[in-house]
């Protein structure tokens, strides 16, 4: 199938097929008589992988590690739960600071309510973000 018509069946663009080839994702397809590209299905299926990996958090390189060791052989689920794992430790992480973030904000908006305007005089600093 040609360029065009694998990204359509694999919900990506023909550009990201053309970069998904150049770095090794997908192999260098044949081509035909004309000189256009000429996919299989197994393109398609590594295209939709790529993609559904990506969806759920995984990187191009961890992708492709994921498709290396396919390729030669061996078992991905042990290394790609790891991965996962880490991927939602990272999201945790993400989380407790932006709870932290939050409540910091909610902290300075409290303290904004109980405060007077017109008692604002420091010229370099706004009483809100002051020192509490």
């Amino acid at each position: 199938m040609r360029i065009g018509e694998l990204a359509d069946q694999a919900g990506v663009t023909a550009k990201t097929v053309r970069y998904y080839e150049s770095i090794g994702l997908i192999p260098d397809p044949g081509r035909t008589g004309s000189g256009y590209r000429d996919y299989d299905t197994d393109a398609l299926e590594r295209l939709r992988f790529v993609r559904d990996a990506q969806a759920a958090g995984l990187t191009l390189k961890e992708s492709r590690t994921i498709l290396d060791m396919k390729a030669s052989g061996e078992g991905t689920c042990h290394h790609t739960q790891e991965l996962l794992q880490r991927h939602l430790s990272d999201i945790d992480a993400q989380i407790a600071s932006l709870q932290a973030a939050r409540a910091e904000l909610l902290a300075l908006s409290q303290r904004a309510d109980l405060l007077d305007p017109a008692a604002c005089t420091d010229a370099n600093r706004c009483q809100v973000v002051g020192a509490h």
